[in-house]
């Protein structure tokens, strides 16, 4: 119970949880659900009474505009889908969609047959202003323009999608009894887990419904093409029947009235139906990937081979005699430019060796196993939202490919060996915009990113709370707020720090990596470096490795110097100590307590500046005697605490350490010597991050800056 108390308050994101569980239930979700479960049976309901009763023309005039909101959100949703079932809900939106604008053509018809004599503005501002607008004082023009939107929407979209969905459906039906064998196979084997097998079984269920689905929608645009022509053919007979039979409307004055309200009426229904089977087409004939469409196509037509002989072609037209030779010329001018521009890129992508730091995977057939699938033997793997993949799909890795490349060469830089490589895979079981670390096949950390937004992180001069998802830094665990990129001026201006998504996940991973290094180590990382040294000094490397000490037992000993982040670079030194200390009978532990004040000036010159003092904390008297006393009481390397001190000297150390943070230093605890390795595991497991050192590993002639003093007592105020 002391420890979890503890641990639980260990960081600020910790608290944080900790509280948020603790927070008392509430029906007021029930009660949102219950609402939100509502509004669809209700807006059908109005859908249909639309249709019955007259509706005032300034309503008329909303409806129309949402329903070409609808049209164009659900187009811009569709081309920003990775793969069809992303969108599972499309057919029934269309459906609605759908009704909504029959709907509202029943209504305008009623409005236009009844009141249109009394002028164009009868039916509302949106139906005559596209009447108005299309056309322009030649009713037959505006007439067969709105043929030629109608014979387009039919005849190439909608007839094409339905052939799509038609072949797409059949296809997949016949594919799944294949699939059903598959998974069953895999789960007789043991590959899958009989939780596993039940959700590849609905995702392949899914999938058939989903085409199913949208082979039937596709017949509801097409009905509504051929509706929106038999209603504009009534709104003009019955409108000029009316206009002269029982208004006594000259045929140009009835002409004038009927056909602007019915051109504008069929043209306000028919291009959020022109946007919709452009919508319809989009899904239907996506193919499953990691990008969006622009992205998608971007990747695929960016060849130099093609770009070069388009150039030539439209150059060679641009000399015919008569041709607009300027226009001509011009445009090969531009399709040679990106030409180039590509095979610049192409170049570059050769001359680069691939990273093994981001491997993506290529998508795979499901019913495809391979061991890699069994048995994942990365050292480091981060896992990602099918959202997230957009940050390591470029042609050059993309953004995040190069900063954990970054980070993995800064962190062996510091630490003194190569890390193993990162793998960056996909992970459909995540939510949205989640990702995950894993060291080994051990989640030691996750998260969420969201790739069209920007961190804003506040400075000490920020006043005004920015606009958008707050959360805690995934890194430092301080406030911070993701924004949409065109915040980012109004942030910058209220002196936030604006980070990009791609950092904020690197610098996760850079974390992670430093507090796992010692797990990252192995015998056969240790022997690369022993290699490496023996071109330099040959016979130290032979007299001590394994004359002296076994590998595994070497290996052991630089774990803990890395477990406490303690830099293995000086492996020379390091051999150099281990010779001196031969015939001493050391415990591995003891070794590495031994070598730390030999080594520990190259952690400090990585946290602190040469030419500024050392941020130190330290405790107070009594408290620190109070800890050794505790430590003579306790066997091997743990601390026994009471639970209250315990949590008091946690929460301290963290108020610090964000006070410090915010200040860009990065504090040391130093303590006795008889405490600090019991203390340093005591905290490793709470505040893994606050270095322990020992009076007797201060280095010489450095200015020290005692920054906070801790006691036992309920507050501590940090020192001035």
């Amino acid at each position: 119970m002391i420890l979890a108390c503890v641990t639980g308050y260990g960081t600020p994101a910790a608290k944080d949880a900790y509280m948020s569980l603790s927070e008392p239930m509430t029906n007021g979700a029930g009660i949102r659900r219950s609402l939100t479960g509502l509004v669809l049976p209700l807006g059908i309901l109005m859908l249909v009474a639309m249709m019955v009763l007259p509706l005032p023309a300034f309503i008329l005039d909303f409806l129309f505009t949402i329903n070409i909101l609808m049209s164009l959100l659900i187009l811009m949703v569709a081309l920003h889908t990775y793969r069809p079932l992303d969108f599972s809900s499309f057919p029934s939106l269309l459906l609605v969609a759908t009704v909504l604008r029959l709907g509202l053509n029943v209504a305008s018809t009623r409005i236009v047959l009844s009141e249109g004599h009394t002028g164009t503005e009868a039916a509302g501002k949106v139906i005559e202003a596209f009447g108005a607008f299309v056309i322009a004082g030649n009713y037959v023009v505006g007439i067969f323009v709105f043929a030629i939107l109608v014979i387009i929407n039919l005849v190439v979209i909608t007839k094409g999608a339905g052939r799509v969905s038609e072949v797409s459906a059949r296809f997949t039906l016949d594919a799944m009894p294949g699939k059903q064998m598959a998974i069953d196979a895999d789960l007789n084997a043991g590959v899958l887990t009989a939780e596993e097998a039940t959700l590849r079984r609905e995702d392949v269920a899914r999938e058939a419904d989903f085409h199913g689905a949208m082979d039937g929608a596709s017949k509801f645009v097409k009905g509504d093409a051929i509706a929106g022509i038999l209603i504009l053919a009534v709104n003009v007979i019955g409108g000029l029947a009316i206009g002269m039979l029982q208004h006594d409307l000259s045929v140009g004055e009835a002409s004038e009235l009927y056909i602007l309200l019915s051109i504008g009426d069929g043209l306000v229904a028919q291009i959020p139906s022109l946007l919709l089977s452009i919508a319809t087409a989009i899904i239907v004939t996506r193919v499953s990937s990691r990008q969006d469409m622009a992205q998608h196509i971007k990747g695929e037509i960016s060849m130099s081979r093609a770009w070069f002989p388009v150039a030539g072609v439209l150059g060679l037209i641009g000399l015919v005699p008569g041709m607009p030779t300027v226009l001509f010329v011009g445009m090969a001018g531009a399709a040679g430019a990106a030409g180039y521009a590509f095979r610049q890129a192409e170049l570059r992508g050769d001359d680069e060796a691939p990273d093994e730091t981001a491997e993506p995977e290529e998508p795979s057939d499901p019913n495809t196993l391979k061991v890699t699938d069994v048995a994942d033997l990365s050292a480091v793997t981060l896992l990602l939202s099918y959202p997230l993949l957009t940050m390591v799909d470029a042609d050059d890795g993309g953004p995040l490919a190069r900063r954990i490349t970054t980070v993995r060469k800064e962190v062996s830089q510091a630490l003194g060996f190569v890390l193993p490589g990162v793998r960056v895979r996909d992970d459909l079981a995540l939510s949205a915009n989640d990702y995950r670390i894993k060291i080994g096949q051990t989640v030691v950390a996750e998260n969420k990113v969201y790739p069209d937004h920007k961190l804003a992180l506040p400075s000490g001069t920020s006043r005004i709370k920015v606009k958008g998802i707050d959360v805690k830094d995934p890194s430092f665990g301080i406030d911070a707020t993701w924004i949409l990129p065109e915040r980012e001026i109004e942030a910058e201006a209220n002196d936030y720090v604006i980070i990009e998504p791609e950092t904020v996940l690197a610098t996760h991973l850079n974390q992670i990596l430093y507090k796992h290094a010692s797990e990252l180590i192995g015998q056969d990382d240790v022997q690369e470096l022993l290699d490496n040294l023996s071109g330099v000094v040959p016979q130290l490397v032979q007299s001590v490795i394994p004359k002296l000490m076994p590998l595994h037992t070497l290996t052991a000993v630089l774990r803990h110097l890395l477990r406490e982040r303690i830099p293995i670079s000086d492996l020379r030194r390091i051999l150099e100590l281990l010779s001196e200390m031969s015939g001493r009978n050391l415990s591995i532990a003891e070794t590495a307590e031994t070598l730390r004040p030999h080594l520990v000036g190259l952690l400090i010159q990585q946290s602190a500046p040469l030419n500024e003092p050392l941020p130190v904390v330290t405790l107070e008297s009594s408290f620190e005697h109070l800890l050794i006393n505790s430590a003579k009481q306790s066997d091997g390397d743990q601390l026994l605490l009471d639970g209250g001190l315990a949590e008091r000297l946690v929460l301290a150390l963290v108020k610090v350490n964000e006070e410090q943070t915010e200040l860009g230093k990065k504090p040391f605890l130093v303590v006795s010597p008889q405490i600090r390795r019991k203390l340093a595991n005591f905290l490793l497991q709470h505040v893994a991050d606050f270095a322990v050192l020992s009076f007797t590993e201060l280095p010489d002639g450095r200015k020290v800056d005692v920054v906070a003093s801790v006691s036992g007592e309920e507050q501590n105020e940090p020192a001035n």
